[in-house]
């Protein structure tokens, strides 16, 4: 792949789109620690998330409709990060908890009512111990 600075370096990236995407740029920086990448006008900012990136994008359609997202963000502190998300008026769905597959995870909705959760490992945990089928590689 060819270096591109217009685009983030990394193979996956999740476009979620918000009514007012200055707004929701900043939101999502203040409460879950993102950052702005790229301002692209007022309709496209790229966001850095971790060693990932996402896309804040106006709707696509006329209608204006926003279709809910469910991004999973990897985090190194759960609970933290939930204090800070509820802090800065995040919806918290699902407290962070621990999991049988080695995650502590908590889901909080954002101002657009996306419903992003974040999973912290704390544990490595062979699949098959709680019914997980690992792929013949």
């Amino acid at each position: 792949m060819h270096h591109n600075r217009s685009i983030p370096n990394v193979t996956v990236i999740p476009q979620l789109p918000y009514p007012d995407v200055d707004k929701a740029a900043q939101w999502l920086c203040e409460a879950f620690g993102f950052t702005v990448r790229l301002r692209i006008g007022n309709h496209r900012v790229q966001l850095n998330v971790g060693d990932g990136a996402m896309v804040v994008m106006e709707p696509r359609d006329e209608s204006r409709k926003i279709e809910r997202g469910y991004p999973l963000v990897r985090v190194e502190d759960a609970r933290g990060h939930c204090e800070r998300a509820r802090r800065f008026g995040a919806r918290i769905i699902r407290e962070p908890a621990d999991q049988p597959f080695g995650e502590r995870q908590y889901t909080a909705e954002d101002l657009a009512g996306h419903q992003w959760t974040f999973s912290q490992s704390i544990a490595d945990v062979d699949p098959r111990e709680w019914g997980g089928e690992p792929a013949q590689l």
